[in-house]
């Protein structure tokens, strides 16, 4: 397709590098770090066609250095899959339901945490390619972690059985007594004892679970043995790494100094 003047459109990234006299890896850095505009519009796709008689404008503090990984924290709501990464192979010990969406179409500019203290500007770039180590039951809601970043992901994969989780868990029915103390110690799954858990009440309804190594429907069965039945799940903290006040269904950024 031609515009006007019989000119055919041609690809940003080679608009940029032929105007501002760089590489075309160095115009695609700029595009993809939310640098350009095309007619007063941030553009982000180096592939997007432009007409020679559309303004291409570079931001005057425009920096072309290797954008940075990102590590997105999601407050999956429940009824999402949260598991599987965007192009990634599934997490070890996923939960999957079928015909449940996936978490990660959570994961936008639109959801994006308002008053988020990381103060990263938000690009398309940020939701490609994002792996997934911290997958939750598709009935549970809570912390869900997704990385781009190598370090945090080799982190996830090789320290996830290691890393404390906590998760708040409302209950229904009456406790047996010393249920709590079997809460703590003296439960089994799967045929095997369990470790020392740290169990408390936070209020009449809600346990808080402090636990390493979680396996998928481990919470639901240890309550189940001394007498209640788990109505919701929520998991608040990793590691060191709070979910903090984010609401159901939207994210903030891993902040710099924040270490699993």
């Amino acid at each position: 397709m031609t515009d006007a003047h019989g000119a055919e459109p041609v690809r940003l990234a080679k608009r940029v590098a032929q105007q501002f006299a760089c590489s075309r890896t160095t115009a695609e850095q700029y595009i993809e770090g939310g640098w350009v505009s095309v007619d007063g519009r941030v553009v982000e796709l180096p592939g997007a066609r432009v007409a020679p008689g559309q303004t291409v404008a570079l931001a005057p503090d425009a920096n072309p250095m290797e954008l940075t990984p990102v590590t997105l924290l999601l407050h999956k709501p429940p009824g999402f899959e949260a598991g599987l990464g965007m192009g990634a192979a599934s997490a070890p010990h996923g939960s999957r339901s079928q015909g449940a969406p996936q978490a990660v179409t959570l994961l936008g500019a639109q959801s994006h945490l308002p008053e988020d203290a990381a103060g990263t500007r938000v690009l398309l770039r940020h939701f490609k390619q994002l792996e997934c180590f911290t997958p939750l039951p598709t009935e549970a809601s809570g912390l869900v972690v997704y990385t781009q970043d190598r370090r945090v992901a080799r982190k996830l994969a090789e320290d996830i059985e290691t890393l404390e989780q906590e998760c708040i868990v409302e209950v229904a029915g009456q406790i047996a007594e010393g249920g709590l103390q079997k809460l703590c110690h003296g439960l089994s799954f799967n045929g095997r004892p369990l470790p020392p858990i740290k169990v408390s009440w936070q209020n009449e309804t809600r346990l808080r679970f402090a636990l390493k190594g979680i396996r998928p429907g481990q919470i639901p069965a240890m309550c189940e043995a001394v007498g209640l039945r788990v109505l919701a799940l929520k998991r608040i903290r990793i590691g060191r790494v709070p979910l903090a006040k984010v609401p159901e269904g939207q994210w903030r950024y891993l902040q710099g100094w924040e270490k699993f």
